[in-house]
C-alpha cells in the first residue's frame, strides 16, 4: 500500500526526514513514534500528498504523490490531530457535506452516513449540533467523517490526544474493527500503550532517521529486558545507592525520583536488594513496555 525508499524531506539545509525506508501492507496497522521534531509529521504529510518529498522515492497505492496527488487523496481518509468539524452544523450534516467533497451521490452519502453513525455510536446524536458534544464524541465523528469515502488507507495523527481513558478505549475498539475490515491504518501517537494496542508494526524515528522498526513485542525483546524493577529511595538519595545495585541488572537508569533496574527476574532482584540491607521507600516489579524502548532509543531529554 505504501513503499518508501531513501525518502527525504528537506527545508533548506535542514533534513526533517533523512533517508527512511519502510513498507506498509494492506490491512496493516502501522505506527510512527518519535519525539517532537523527529520527522513523523513531515513523513505523514508526504504520505497524505500534502507536502512534496525532496529525495528518494515514495509510492502510495502504487502511485507517485508528486504527479498523482489528487488520485491518491481520493482514496485516503485523514484524521488530523485537531478536530476540524463545523460546530454550527449537526452531526449528520457534517458527514453529508464532507461526502459531497468527494462528489458522492446524495443517496449513497445518506446510506453510508447511517452506517457510520452506528459505527461511531452517535446515532442518537445525529440531529444535535456538534459544538456541545464531548471531546470523545467529536473525535468519533471526525473518524466517521474520514470514512465517508470508504478509503483504502486511513491516516490518524494523534487520534486520542486529550481524551479520557473510557473514550480512548472506545476509539481503540472502533479502530480495531476498521483494521479487521481490511482498512490500512497509519498512526502517529505519543501514547506508548496505544501503539502497543493498535500497531502490528511500527518505526521509531529520531532526528529524521528510523532508529528501530518491528512489532511492539519484537522491539521490547530486542531493546529491553523482560521486567523492570523500580526502586525509590529518599529524596536526593538515588545516586548514592546506584553502586549497591548496578551489578544486579543488565542496564540501570537513574532518575531524579527512582532507580530503574532492567532485569529478567524482578522478584529475585528485589529479594537480593533486601538481602543487601537496602531499604527503598518503595519497590515494584513491572513488565517492560514500549515506553522503555522509546526512551532508551530517543533519550529522556525534553524536546520542545
Amino acid at each position: 500500500m505504501i513503499v518508501a525508499e531513501g525518502l527525504r524531506k528537506a527545508f533548506g539545509s535542514f533534513a526533517a526526514v533523512d533517508g527512511v525506508d519502510f513498507r506498509i501492507g494492506k490491512g496493516e496497522s502501522f505506527g510512527f513514534l518519535g519525539p517532537n521534531g523527529a520527522g513523523k509529521t513531515s513523513t505523514m504529510r508526504m504520505i497524505a500528498c500534502m507536502s512534496p518529498y525532496s529525495g528518494g522515492s515514495l509510492r502510495v497505492l502504487g502511485m507517485d504523490p508528486m504527479t498523482q496527488g489528487p488520485a491518491i487523496r481520493g482514496r485516503l481518509g485523514l484524521v488530523p490531530q485537531e478536530d476540524t468539524l463545523d460546530e454550527e452544523l449537526t452531526v449528520l450534516d457534517n458527514l453529508y457535506i464532507y461526502g459531497r467533497y468527494f462528489d458522492l451521490p446524495k443517496k449513497l452519502i445518506r446510506e453510508r452516513a447511517e452506517r457510520l453513525l452506528e459505527f461511531a455510536q452517535l446515532t442518537d446524536r445525529r440531529n444535535d449540533k456538534v459544538g456541545p458534544l464531548s471531546g470523545g464524541m467529536k473525535r468519533r465523528l471526525t473518524i466517521a467523517r474520514s470514512l465517508i469515502s470508504e478509503p483504502d488507507i486511513l491516516i490518524l495523527d494523534e487520534p486520542t490526544t486529550g481524551l479520557d481513558p473510557q473514550a480512548r478505549h472506545l476509539l481503540w475498539d472502533r479502530l480495531y474493527r476498521l483494521k479487521s475490515q481490511g482498512v490500512t491504518l497509519v498512526i502517529t501517537t505519543h501514547y506508548m500503550d496505544e501503539a502497543e494496542q493498535l500497531c502490528d508494526r511500527l518505526v521509531v524515528m529520531d532526528k529524521g532517521r528510523i532508529v528501530a522498526h518491528g512489532s511492539p513485542r519484537a522491539l521490547i525483546a530486542e531493546h529491553s529486558t523482560r521486567e523492570v524493577v523500580e526502586l525509590r529511595f529518599a529524596v536526593d538519595q538515588q545516586q548514592a545507592n546506584v553502586a549497591s545495585v548496578e551489578d544486579l541488572a543488565e542496564r540501570v537508569e537513574v532518575l531524579p525520583d527512582r532507580i530503574l533496574l532492567y532485569v529478567h527476574d524482578g522478584d529475585a532482584t528485589i529479594g537480593e536488594v533486601h538481602r543487601r540491607g537496602l531499604l527503598p521507600e518503595s519497590a515494584l516489579v513491572r513488565r517492560s513496555t514500549l515506553e522503555d524502548v522509546f526512551l532508551h532509543l530517543t533519550g529522556r531529554t525534553l524536546v520542545d
